[in-house]
Parts: C-alpha cells; sequence; structure tokens
C-alpha cells in the first residue's frame, strides 16, 4: 500500500518470487500499462477526509474495472488544495481499485515534505505536457464529495453517510445477505439491522490506524473533533494508531494523544495489525469502523471456521471521531466541521537514530544467520510432467477470493519462516477442509516420486488411472505428475503476499483455475511458485473430488496457449482452458516446477 506515488514515485505490490528475481539482477517484465488521468479540481469540504475521497474514487471505478491493472495518474488543480500527507492518505487507497500503480503531480508542497525528511534530492517537478493522451480519464470535483462509508465487505460497497443513514435499513439487508453467503451453511448467528436503534447505526468499534489512517493530518483532525468530547461507557471503543514513530512524537508535542486519552481512546504503538487481523478484532456479531486499508470478510481477524463473525465499514477518521463523540451512533463529520486546519507537522528522526541499523551497502558477510525452531526451509517441489491429473481440491464462486481468504494473515504471523507450518492455514476461513483434501493428493504424488505405485496409496486412484487409460492408451501412472487445484472466480485481490499461491503449492497444488485473475501480483505469485495459472471461458462443470486429466501441458506451454484440452475423468467432459501470455521465463519457472527450481538449474 505505502508506494507514495504522492511523492512522484511509482511503485507497486509484489510477491517474494518477483523480489527475489530483481535481487539476482533479473530484469522486472510486464505488459505497457494503460494510463488513466484522474483530473481533480475544486478543495475538500470541512469535515471531508482523504479516506472520503478514496472511498468515492474506489466506489466508481472497482466494479466496471475502469483502471484494473493501469497506471492511475493524478492531476489537476485539485492537487495543490491538499497536503502532501493528505495525498498520501489518498494514494494508499488506489491499491483498492485494482489499478497497478499511482503517481501524481508534484508541486512545492512535495519539495517541502522530502526536504523536511532530509531528501530534498529526491525532488522532481512532474506535470502532464500541455497536449497529454490518455487510455481513460476520471474527472473529480473534490468539493462535491460529502463524508462516505464502504461497508462490508469491500472498500468499493461506498455510500454517502447522509444517504446510508436515510435508507439504513435497506442497504444494511443487503450486506447481511453478503454476510450469509460468506458464513454458508455454519451455525453462526450474525446481523447487521439488529444495530439500528431508531432508525440510527449504533457501531461497537473505532479504529484509526495504518498507512492510510495513522497518518499526522487524520490523528491530529479526529483529535479536534474529540477535544473536551467523550467516547462514551458504553460497549463503542476507539483505538488509534499512528502511522510511524516520528508522527507519534509530534502528536505527542501537539497535545493530540492527551486530547485522545482524555476522551476516552486508547492510543498504541504504529502497527499495521488492525489491517490484518492481528490486533483489535472485534466481538463476534459486531460492527468496527475503521480508517483502514481493507475490509475485506475476516480481515479484521474473526474466524468463522470457530464461530466467531464480525465486519468492518471503512470510513474517514474524521467522520469515526464524530460517531465517537455521539457515543457509537454513526455521524458524518460534517456534523463537526469548523474552520480548524492542522498545525504543520515537524519530523524528528531521533527514534530511528537511536534505534535503526542501517546496513545498506555495508554487509557483513562474517555475521551468522541464526535459524530458530520455527525457521524452515523449503520443501522440494519436483519438476512439471509431461502430462497431469488434477484433483479439485476446492471450488470457490464468489465473485471475488482475496488474499485474505487464501491464507490469513494475523494468527499465521509467527509462521511465516515455516512452509509447512503456515501451510496447515491455507483456506482457514473459507474452506477449512481444503487442507486435508490436499495432503491426501500430495501423499499420492510422493508415492508416485519414490517409485510407489499410487494405487497402493489410494485404491480409488487405479480406478482413475484405468478409466484415463481407456482413453489415453499412452498416459502411464509412473509419468504422470499428481496435484490439487483450487477453482476460484476470480482469486487474488488484496495484498502481494506470495504465500497465497506458496502454501497451495508446497501442499501439492499443481494449479489455479479461475475466470479471471484479480491482479497480476496474485497471477505472478501462482507462476513463480510452479503453478499452471488456467483461466476458463464457461462455467466450471465439476465438483470438488473430481479428476481432471491434461495431457501434453509441458508441449501445451510451447503453444500459443489459448487452447488447452483438459478432461474431466469419468463423464469425460472436454474443457477449452486457456493461459494469458506469459513471458518465455515464467514458462521456463513453471516447467522447472518453481522459481527455486529455476535458478538453481541457472
Amino acid at each position: 500500500h505505502t508506494r507514495y506515488g504522492a511523492l512522484g514515485t511509482m511503485a507497486m505490490g509484489e510477491g517474494g518470487g518477483e523480489l527475489v528475481k530483481q535481487l539476482l539482477c533479473d530484469t522486472y517484465d510486464i505488459a505497457y500499462p494503460g494510463v488513466v488521468g484522474v483530473y481533480l479540481t475544486g478543495r475538500p469540504r470541512p469535515g471531508v477526509g482523504p479516506h472520503d475521497i478514496a472511498i468515492a474514487i474506489v466506489g466508481a471505478v472497482f466494479k466496471n474495472g475502469y483502471v484494473k491493472n493501469k497506471v492511475m495518474e493524478f492531476v489537476g488543480p485539485g492537487v495543490a488544495s491538499m497536503t502532501t500527507d493528505y495525498r498520501n492518505s489518498v494514494d494508499v487507497m488506489t491499491t483498492e481499485t485494482t489499478c497497478l500503480s499511482s503517481v501524481w503531480r508534484t508541486d512545492d508542497d512535495t519539495k517541502a515534505y522530502l526536504t523536511q525528511h532530509g531528501r530534498p534530492d529526491a525532488y522532481k517537478e512532474l506535470n502532464p505536457s500541455d497536449v497529454a493522451y490518455y487510455d481513460g480519464f476520471v474527472e473529480v470535483d473534490l468539493s462535491t464529495i460529502k463524508p462516505m462509508i464502504a461497508l462490508p465487505f469491500h472498500p468499493s460497497n461506498a455510500y454517502e453517510i447522509d444517504e446510508f443513514n436515510q435508507n439504513a435499513g435497506d442497504i444494511l439487508r443487503e450486506a447481511e445477505k453478503r454476510a450469509q453467503e460468506l458464513i454458508g451453511d455454519r451455525d453462526i448467528p450474525f446481523s447487521l439491522t439488529d444495530k439500528l436503534v431508531d432508525g440510527r447505526l449504533h457501531v461497537q468499534q473505532g479504529v484509526i490506524a495504518g498507512c492510510a489512517g495513522g497518518n499526522y493530518v487524520n490523528v491530529m483532525a479526529a483529535a479536534h473533533i474529540l477535544k473536551n468530547a467523550s467516547c462514551g461507557n458504553g460497549v463503542f471503543s476507539l483505538d488509534v494508531y499512528p502511522s510511524s514513530q516520528p508522527v507519534y512524537m509530534d502528536l505527542v508535542k501537539k497535545g493530540a494523544v492527551s486530547e485522545l486519552l482524555a476522551a476516552g481512546a486508547v492510543f498504541k504503538t504504529a502497527f499495521c495489525g488492525p489491517c490484518f487481523g492481528a490486533g483489535d478484532t472485534p466481538a463476534n456479531n459486531t460492527l468496527s469502523i475503521r480508517h483502514t486499508t481493507r475490509n475485506f470478510p475476516n480481515r479484521e481477524g474473526s474466524k468463522p471456521g470457530q464461530g466467531q463473525f464480525s465486519a468492518v465499514a471503512l470510513m474517514d477518521a474524521r467522520s469515526i471521531a464524530a460517531t465517537a463523540a455521539n457515543g457509537g451512533v454513526l455521524t458524518s463529520a460534517e456534523v463537526y466541521a469548523d474552520d480548524y486546519e492542522v498545525p504543520p507537522y515537524d519530523y524528528d528522526d531521533s527514534a530511528y537514530a537511536a534505534r535503526v541499523y542501517h546496513g545498506f551497502g555495508k554487509a557483513e558477510t562474517s555475521a551468522d544467520l541464526i535459524y530458530g525452531p520455527n525457521i524452515k526451509d523449503w520443501p522440494a517441489m519436483e519438476s512439471l510432467a509431461d502430462d497431469i491429473l488434477l484433483r479439485v481440491c476446492s471450488k470457490i464462486t464468489d465473485a471475488v477470493t482475496t488474499t485474505d481468504e487464501l491464507i490469513p494473515s494475523g494468527e499465521t504471523s509467527s509462521y511465516r519462516s515455516n512452509p509447512l507450518g503456515l501451510a496447515e492455514f491455507t483456506l482457514s476461513r473459507r474452506d477449512p477442509a481444503y487442507v486435508g483434501r490436499a495432503k491426501e493428493v500430495r501423499k499420492l504424488e510422493l508415492a508416485r516420486l519414490s517409485g510407489q505405485c499410487p494405487a497402493g496409496v489410494d485404491s480409488d486412484i487405479k480406478a482413475v488411472y484405468e478409466k484415463i487409460g481407456q482413453h489415453f492408451p499412452k498416459a502411464s501412472m509412473k509419468t504422470t505428475e499428481i496435484g490439487s487445484m483450487i477453482y476460484c472466480t476470480r482469486p487474488g485481490d488484496g495484498s502481494a503476499r506470495e504465500q497465497a499461491a506458496s502454501c497451495q503449492r508446497v501442499l501439492g497444488g499443481l494449479a489455479n483455475i479461475c475466470q479471471e485473475y484479480a491482479t497480476k501480483r496474485y497471477r505472478s505469485n501462482v507462476m513463480n511458485w510452479g503453478m499452471l495459472p488456467f483461466q476458463m471461458r464457461g462455467e466450471p462443470e465439476f465438483e470438488v473430488g473430481d479428476y481432471i486429466f491434461i495431457p501434453n501441458v509441458r508441449q501445451a506451454l510451447s503453444g500459443d496457449l489459448q487452447h488447452i484440452r483438459a478432461y474431466v475423468v469419468g463423464s469425460w467432459k472436454e474443457m477449452d482452458l486457456y493461459i494469458a501470455p506469459m513471458t518465455d521465463t515464467e514458462k521456463e519457472i513453471v516447467k522447472a516446477g518453481c522459481l527455486i527450481n529455476f535458478n538453481r538449474n541457472r
């Protein structure tokens, strides 16, 4: 998220595999992206914060895919109406549009910001030329944007708070339908409409945190609204996290921390935890309002597999503070808007100077790496065989499957250097039976690799191979690789964590099949971990437990990738799979079995 396009940089989130390529001095290969101009006019009205602007933009462009995998270029006179810190808070949310990256025109305020942070030489003036051509265009009059709320379970589920308050019952009932789809047949009572009292929504928790909410301007504005006010001593609670230690220090000096504490808020140290479910998990059947980046299902840390389910709505820090001042009754910051202007930020890097080790370019090659008991090497992964047999181990037909559903964050943090330990959590919040199914398939492949007959491990596989032999006499049980597969309609929205793919792979995953990949980075992770990134044009006519046989798959990777024949064993339904364009290197990585093998072979 924190790519800081507002500073004139253009960066993008990627999984570890892509970063390894850069460490090995390889190139970063992407198709030349389209560029969408985002032309800003006007200025934000009092009470409107950066999250309101971001949610309005995400709500307008996410569902129609208008900026997907494109670069958003923020230009126009409206840029100058916002400070750089304010712009940063808008920019971190452009990720939620599924754009590839974003970059802003720069000005004297950008220069001052970089100079204040000891980086005057990093400034470069950026502006479109007098005549500039774009692949798309979005016009935003900042003065028309009002305080917003993004209801569960996506930042694009956007409404003006005033509009929501007028139609709260109908809007919440729609959100409840989505919640029930996520809960499925689990016996977990959950309601949003029960939080309506006399037509007003009562929320149970507020959080202002992270790279989106914890910025200096946001916390200062929230503290101003809550000065001499009270969050109340009821169910509602408010937690605030600054975005960095220097921001924390200046908030203390400016008195904002005291004002928030006096109002009943809890102030904590800089931490990303609430954004990925490692802190402030809401109570069961509650609603949290947050100035953080995401409100995906279970992102806040709830565990439906263990009977606990809650939800998050996104709001700006200003409206969260207004809601807190109103005892948890959903309130627009416009109710408390006045002529307050945030005082200038004073940057002090002494916390970094006292603690952070700057080792770049000063490697201590004699230092030993210390492996703790929860740090494990990656298991061996075999190269791709000529023929493959996939067993469907999960089928998810939701419109979007996020990386947090593929591998949850939060409780998995301590396993990030333990591949097999981490893999135990794969799909745990969405399809808890997946891991057991995948392990059973892995046993078959391990038996094949050891020279055993897989039929000796699982009698059912013998019948499967007999059926395959009737249609493909040259197919051999000994040379056909066996792996698990998941189907999702649109997987990979969300973070760049490669564990969303690597956890499938270490459990024996061999492919994904989908309608489309939500992000380039997740598809890259799938390929870097040696899995085939299949897509299909029609609806899936297979179920969990079915086997899919794909002959001559290595040969198919050398072709145009547009028509790859696959067969559901038993019904012999023929599927016409395809793979979107791959670079020659990506093809070789998949053939090698993973990026680790590919580089070892080199």
